[in-house]
């Protein structure tokens, strides 16, 4: 058995602070009010506590990992937001050296709080496969069950045994299985409990923003091999295989990590350079330094103060959800459109498409931006006033250029989801928690 802690706990780095920060302060696109009170808990016991005392009182409630799913408003948030400072691994049945590894699996217990891709390079330097093609997506372990996160081929479900949750309702600790977790794509039973309706015409329940279950540690069967699958064919192609060729860990985790940070979607790591983001991430240690560890960045950069901020990452990932629709749908509105076979609701084939190609397709190209005016009219191009709009190198991502306010960016996906809609019938869902 080997037991790590990925980084110091934000709790002891941060315990002589009794302010508390923004969400402009903890969440990556750097938007957000006041919040009245922050708890970082470096206990179990302490974590629950604090959810408990907020849900006694009656108070809204707000549990973040690493502030990379959420859009908040800029009004002050009259409630209470935890976040989770526990960073520990815990391996069962680790190979005692590296000719041992054998495909045989390994189970893995990490708590929510640790950093996801503290976790993914931890796996991938333990040679333990099966999330190395998830490497570079920002958040945390507990936020990633919620999520259901996937990229490269590969989804956090696949390698999920089982995870211990803090029921809200019944103030118990519970285990799911995966089977109880119900995961689908970009959800699961835990995210589902904070809305009600379709997913086109959603409302929110009396849990919002924060599930019913709460993650407190997830437990992964991973195997132990120094080489995976690589899984997808843009990643194939960066590194010149096969899909479904095998390759070593590093490699694919490298060559995920360029791929993403060619389309600016990794964290800019100049957010840790924010006192309020101190030892949140491994090779973070005070606000304005760094290790020097060049995963901090995920592509080289370092997280201390002298990088320049790079507003194509101060977003909240992808903002749109792929959508599925019928195939009849599809073959009279998706000429030329990315199509994949996937099962509707109802068990009837449909087809997914990117959000992207109709992003872009509806006239709303790399680098839009709206005129930052209240006229909600206002469509014409003016980067000078602009303080929201798309990344210049991915049209998923709706960014804040600097000074963007919640509603800026709220009219720009608007205007797109209009404008997808006009051009191709289709409503796109958006990916972020959205706290008003």
């Amino acid at each position: 058995m080997t037991d790590a802690l990925i980084n110091q706990p934000a709790a002891q780095a941060d315990a002589a602070q009794t302010d508390a920060p923004c969400f402009s302060d903890i969440t990556t696109i750097r938007i957000g009010g006041a919040i009245r009170t922050f708890v970082q808990p470096a206990t179990e016991d302490e974590f629950i506590d604090a959810v408990r005392s907020a849900d006694s009182k009656h108070e809204r409630l707000c549990v973040i990992g690493g502030g990379s799913n959420m859009l908040v408003s800029d009004a002050p948030f009259d409630g209470t937001v935890v976040r989770d400072a526990r960073h520990g691994v815990d391996v069962q049945d680790m190979p005692a050296k590296a000719s041992q590894h054998n495909g045989e699996d390994v189970t893995v217990t990490a708590q929510a709080g640790v950093n996801w891709d503290d976790f993914v390079a931890f796996t991938v330097a333990h040679g333990l496969e099966g999330v190395e093609g998830l490497s570079g997506i920002p958040g945390t372990v507990g936020a990633s069950v919620v999520q259901n996160i996937g990229a490269y081929g590969q989804e956090v479900a696949s390698s999920i045994r089982k995870v211990r949750v803090w029921d809200r309702q019944e103030q118990v600790i519970r285990t799911l299985d995966a089977d109880d977790l119900r995961f689908g794509y970009r959800t699961s039973s835990l995210k589902t409990t904070m809305y009600t309706g379709s997913l086109q015409a959603r409302e929110t329940t009396q849990w919002f923003p924060t599930p019913r279950f709460i993650v407190l540690e997830v437990t992964y069967v991973l195997h132990s091999d120094n080489r995976g699958t690589v899984g997808m064919g843009q990643l194939a192609k960066a590194l010149g295989v096969d899909v479904g060729e095998r390759m070593e860990l590093a490699r694919i985790r490298d060559a995920v990590l360029k791929v993403r940070a060619g389309k600016d979607m990794l964290e800019d790591p100049t957010r840790y350079a924010n006192r309020w983001m101190t030892g949140t991430k491994a090779g973070t240690m005070a606000a304005g330094t760094s290790t020097g560890n060049d995963d901090v960045a995920g592509d080289g950069d370092t997280a201390g103060q002298t990088a320049q901020p790079n507003h194509n990452r101060w977003s909240c990932g992808s903002f749109f959800i792929n959508p599925v629709v019928t195939v009849a749908h599809a073959q009279r509105y998706l000429d030329g459109a990315p199509q994949y076979p996937v099962a509707l609701p109802d068990g009837t084939m449909g087809v997914k498409t990117s959000a992207a190609w109709l992003i872009d397709h509806a006239g709303f190209h790399r680098g839009f931006t709206l005129a930052s005016s209240q006229d909600d009219d206002a469509q014409e191009l003016h980067p000078e006033l602009s303080r929201a709009g798309l990344s210049t190198v991915h049209t998923l991502a709706l960014t804040n250029r600097g000074q963007a306010r919640f509603d800026d960016v709220m009219r720009l996906a608007a205007s797109i989801q209009k404008g997808v809609e006009d051009t191709f019938g289709i409503h796109l869902v958006p990916e972020p928690v959205i706290v008003r």
